[in-house]
């Protein structure tokens, strides 16, 4: 049958599949009815004029059988889509001819949130922490089934800072008390947004380094309010029912006295000395996530009457273990678990910063993003976070990687769009920094990971622009998804003899004969059927042989595995 606007409409509005759609909407029949006789919204018309042109153009729409293009030896590949980026350029321009200024850009990032703690991936009420505010967002915006991280903390955090992965900026691990990172010879988000007119602003959990060279305000933020560690750095040794023998003992507790971290709430303004404020106990860690928001509700009115756009990288203290809710909020969630509890806080906090930026009429110029920088921390269940996934934090399973991902911009992103293709939390560097008109090019010496992915974002109907996820566990080559395909060389299995509960990993398996999951038909990654599909090896050979060559032509900076 010849593809025509009738003919494509029709299918549309019965429902029909359109296989490998990536940015397609939820489907929604219209010819069928429900079961309780009532009949479902049909496709939004200009989404699906969108799939049209591209179907009718031969461009394709299905990931796997993308071709991608080079923009440069030194950039990871993309795949093309030449009208959604017209299209979203003249968004952005009629926006600026509006509002006078490029967009302002608020990163909400959670610390071990997991991909199914959030109601709108299946959690919420269901499993005892309603989170209305980011499920909102996530109904009025795009969300983003296919989201991927890094495996742990500051991986994490300086991959979506640089647009590097670990294996190039060197930081494999999370940072330990007082230890050196490594942003101090790498070009970050915040700095190139600085150089172009943005007042970038960092608010909460830092994890990327105590070292001078490697704090915030020295890599390109214009303000830091937040603390450099990790919250269990601050509390643990003194929790006498999470570590007794540490809390108990005077001589133990003047042992951890003596380890070199900074254990204070900290203030670094552009160009000025580290400020100590508060040193962080356990009563004040309660509040360490309202101290946050208060700081980004002030920071978000203030800009209000400046000229400059804003990018504000909200990092949150929660779901760190051990979890101490804020006395207004102990036992509010239905569960009545601490971890819970401080949910509902953070889903508030996210309802209390898009009122801010209503308010101060900036919503229209914002654009809102919500990730988890890993997946949760089973170990301390009961009181932990939930993956639908297998794996959790450390490891590459996708209970380990597959975070979160909410993309909101009132007036900007079309309502109610929900697609599997993927982002990696890389590609929030270039996307920022196409949203705010700078055309980078990485030096010559070093490779950028990040795709630009603000078409994927904007288009009415959008389509991702990255191909490949790769998976890293430290410096071991894991695993390469493409579309919905993982082809897995390494992993990580659960001893049981080495953890209170299974879920993270501890032991580091190579797979001799690889494994192969369909994560549309297996998404627990339990059946590999890779013996009976190695007609496709060369779609994932071919692309990590070209993966590591880039690690040969440039190479990686020195590590952090020790």
């Amino acid at each position: 049958m010849k593809l025509t606007r009738r003919n494509f409409f029709k299918g549309v509005a019965a429902g029909t599949a359109l296989a490998g759609l990536s940015g397609m909407a939820r489907p929604a029949p219209v010819a069928a009815k429900t079961a309780s006789g009532s009949t479902a919204a049909p496709l939004p018309r200009e989404m699906a004029s969108a799939l049209l042109a591209r179907l009718q153009s031969g461009e394709s729409t299905d990931p796997l059988a993308a071709h991608t293009v080079e923009i440069a030896p030194n950039m990871e590949p993309v795949i093309p889509h030449d009208d959604q980026m017209a299209a979203a350029k003249q968004k952005l321009a009629a926006l600026e001819k509006k509002t006078g200024k490029k967009p302002n850009i608020l990163v909400f990032l959670m610390d071990n949130a997991g991909y199914g703690d959030l109601g709108i991936n299946g959690g919420g009420l269901l499993s005892g922490a309603p989170t209305p505010n980011m499920d909102r967002l996530g109904r009025e915006g795009l969300h983003l089934l296919s989201t991927y991280s890094q495996p742990s903390c500051t991986p994490t955090r300086c991959t979506l800072l640089t647009g590097r992965l670990p294996m190039r900026h060197g930081q494999l691990r999370p940072s330990f008390a007082g230890e050196p990172g490594g942003l101090g010879n790498e070009t970050t988000v915040a700095r190139l947004l600085s150089e172009a007119g943005y007042f970038t602003q960092a608010i909460g959990k830092w994890h990327c380094g105590e070292n001078e060279e490697s704090q915030p305000h020295n890599v390109g933020f214009d303000d830091f309010y937040g603390f450099l560690g990790w919250s269990g750095l601050y509390t643990d040794w003194q929790d006498e029912n999470f570590a007794p023998e540490f809390a108990l003992s005077p001589e133990r507790q003047a042992l951890v006295k003596e380890v070199p971290f900074n254990d204070h709430i900290v203030h670094g303004v552009k160009g000025k000395d580290l400020e100590n404020l508060e040193q962080i106990t356990i009563e004040l860690s309660a509040e360490l996530d309202e101290k946050f928001a208060a700081y980004s509700e002030e920071f978000i009115k203030k800009m209000a009457d400046s000229d400059q756009p804003f990018f504000l990288y909200h990092c949150t203290r929660g779901l760190h273990v051990k979890n101490y809710p804020n006395p207004k909020y102990k036992g509010k969630s239905p569960a009545k678990y601490p971890y819970k509890d401080c949910l509902v806080e953070l889903d508030d906090i996210v309802g209390r910063l898009v009122k801010a930026l209503e308010e101060s009429g900036q919503l229209e110029n914002t654009l809102i993003f919500i990730t988890s920088d890993n997946g949760p921390m089973i170990e301390p269940w009961p009181d932990a976070g939930w993956s639908p996934f297998r794996g959790a934090i450390a490891t590459t399973w996708e209970g380990g990687m597959r975070v979160p991902g909410i993309a909101y911009w009132k007036d900007m992103i079309t309502p109610g769009r929900q697609s599997d293709g993927l982002f990696d939390l890389s590609d929030l560097f270039l996307t920022s920094l196409a949203l705010a008109g700078v055309d980078y090019r990485p030096p010559k010496d070093k490779y950028l990971d990040s795709v630009d992915q603000a078409s994927f974002l904007l288009a009415d109907g959008g389509i991702s622009n990255r191909k490949y996820v790769y998976y890293w566990l430290q410096d071991v080559f894991s695993a390469l998804r493409v579309a919905e395909y993982k082809f897995v060389m390494a992993g990580m299995s659960d001893d049981a003899w080495d953890v209170v509960n299974p879920g993270g990993g501890t032991t580091l398996e190579n797979y001799k004969n690889a494994r192969l999951y369909n994560l549309y038909l297996d998404p627990k990654e339990r059946y590999s059927y890779y013996g009976r599909q190695t007609f496709m090896d060369n779609l994932f050979s071919d692309p990590w042989f070209a993966h590591k060559a880039t690690y040969q032509k440039y190479p990686s900076q020195q590590t952090n595995t020790g």
